[in-house]
């Protein structure tokens, strides 16, 4: 067991020890399983020699399960500055191993701190930012990735649309963007009672493998006919893109999709063809602009 592997106190006395209570606004729910934690480590796959990047490791749980299991490093980003005092024990026990940061994930960029070698996203994820941060990690350019791999935690409702299935209720932009780069599949639940608070909801890990060769295509242009679509996901096609300019017959034309269809029947093969269509046409145009910056951004 990890608990007496490390030789470091257990996680609830480190908690009360360093006054680390949850904070909302942080969307904080803290893993103190540390048998759950070295679950979610090892779905990582083998450590050994390998550097993990983790975001929001709090009292650090899945940290220690993390250096336990022989990862060569660890660069751990904590916005809340009550944990590096917690943190800062584990870095002496594991010296040289675990690197801490304290700033916000949102607008850290890890790369100029890691080392060549395999590197692996694991976090339990602060669920404020989860679906922010995977955006940006799926959208990292150039391709493929600074990354190998990401075994992350989600709320299971995001989980589920991150692994949908065309023709499915929970397929949507967020499905298209992530499949389009990555496999994706849900590892196993985890019961709110892990957690502490406990969420109201289930929680989920999801394991992404990024595509050495996505299908080729503007990725602003994915985004672009991706939020378009969804914006209206229970119109017709050919409704719910008028927002991309007043061409959109020709649009679906070429990128050979019915005009008739709606956003959650098409394939990510069918928004990369319709990305295709639109970088034929020139991209966005402007006298589109103002109808489809009015549109929100579904996730």
């Amino acid at each position: 067991m990890i608990s007496t592997s490390d030789d470091l106190p257990p996680l609830r006395e480190v908690v009360r020890r360093h006054g680390l209570v949850a904070k909302k606004s942080l969307g904080q729910n803290f893993l103190l399983d540390l048998n759950l934690a070295a679950r979610i480590a090892r779905a990582a796959g083998e450590l050994a020699g390998v550097t993990v990047f983790e975001v929001g490791p709090g009292p650090g749980g899945l940290t220690r399960a993390l250096l336990a299991l022989g990862a060569a490093r660890v660069l751990a980003v904590e916005r809340d500055a009550r944990a590096i005092a917690a943190l800062n024990e584990i870095a002496g026990r594991y010296p040289g191993r675990l690197d801490i940061v304290a700033a916000d994930a949102l607008g850290f960029d890890p790369r100029p701190r890691l080392p060549r070698g395999p590197v692996r996203i694991v976090a339990n994820l602060p669920y404020n930012i989860a679906t922010a941060l995977l955006v940006s990690w799926v959208g990292a350019e150039p391709w493929p990735p600074w990354y190998d791999s990401a075994v992350l935690m989600f709320q299971r409702e995001v989980a589920e649309r991150i692994v949908a299935a065309p023709g499915s209720k929970n397929y949507g932009r967020l499905s298209v963007l992530v499949q389009w780069r990555c496999a994706a599949r849900i590892v196993f639940d985890v019961h709110p009672s892990a957690f502490v608070p406990p969420p109201k909801v289930t929680s989920s890990l999801v394991r992404l493998l990024p595509r050495a060769a996505p299908l080729n295509c503007d990725r602003a242009l994915l985004e672009t006919a991706t939020r378009a679509a969804f914006g209206q996901r229970r119109k017709m096609l050919r409704q719910s893109l008028r927002a991309l300019g007043p061409e959109v017959s020709e649009l679906l034309a070429a990128a050979g999709l019915d005009p008739t269809a709606r956003a959650e029947d098409i394939p990510v093969a069918g928004f990369v063809s319709l990305a295709r269509a639109l970088a034929a046409r020139g991209g966005l145009r402007h006298d589109a602009g103002a109808e489809y910056s009015a549109q929100q951004e579904p996730q």
